[in-house]
């Protein structure tokens, strides 16, 4: 049976332009200016790590040790109010794609917080949550998809992956995962269908409703 790998930061959950901004105010709090739309575009897909890395890196110096955690806490706050579920993902999840999970760069506590706040967490046992915190490298590497195909009892060729994300995309592809390239995120800015597709998703898609057929 097919494995359908979601991701869950703009495909299951509404939240990248929320936490796009969360991550703009904080790092410009620490002397990195960036506007959340920079930020979209820098750091959609990866893991907080990876974020802070990239930053580091550029400024020259560590950020705060409480840095992600604040980030964190902020999160919790904003996304407690405001998260929504992607339009339409409910009624996927119902009726469709029995055998699947969630594979995401964001942390396990996150994702479950996420699906939890937007009634999405029912579709899903804790069993099929697999976060970028449970292997080595996060994504554009392929470890994570890997290691969910894997503990789903999938080959790569049996797998599908559902993904808004550059990163996403090309861990995907790296993965030998057939990737499908969703763009009905409120965070998705103009270019990023041929972003997608020229990283490797074999279709491109904007509304849930489209992806029964795909499957």
């Amino acid at each position: 049976m097919t494995l359908v790998i979601f991701d869950c930061d703009g495909v299951l959950v509404d939240s990248e332009i929320i936490f796009a901004g969360i991550a703009a105010e904080q790092f410009t709090a620490c002397g990195y200016p960036i506007d959340t739309q920079t930020a979209i575009a820098r750091f959609t897909g990866l893991s907080m790590p990876t974020m802070v890395g990239i930053v580091e890196v550029e400024i020259g110096r560590a950020l705060p040790d409480d840095f992600a955690e604040r980030c964190r806490e902020r999160a919790n706050a904003v996304f407690d109010e405001e998260l929504k579920a992607i339009v339409g993902i409910d009624d996927v999840l119902s009726d469709h794609a029995p055998h699947r999970c969630v594979a995401s760069s964001s942390s396990p506590t996150r994702i479950r917080r996420s699906l939890k706040s937007t009634d999405l967490y029912r579709h899903f046992d804790d069993e099929v949550i697999f976060s970028a915190a449970m292997v080595e490298r996060g994504k554009p590497a392929p470890d994570l998809f890997l290691h969910a195909a894997s503990t789903m009892g999938n080959a790569v060729g049996d797998c599908i992956v559902i993904e808004d994300s550059l990163p996403g995309v090309e861990a995907a592809v790296a993965a030998g995962i057939t990737v499908l390239g969703f763009i009905g995120g409120s965070h998705i800015q103009d270019g990023h269908a041929d972003q997608l597709r020229n990283a490797g998703a074999a279709h491109i898609f904007q509304k849930m409703t489209e992806l029964p057929g795909l499957l």
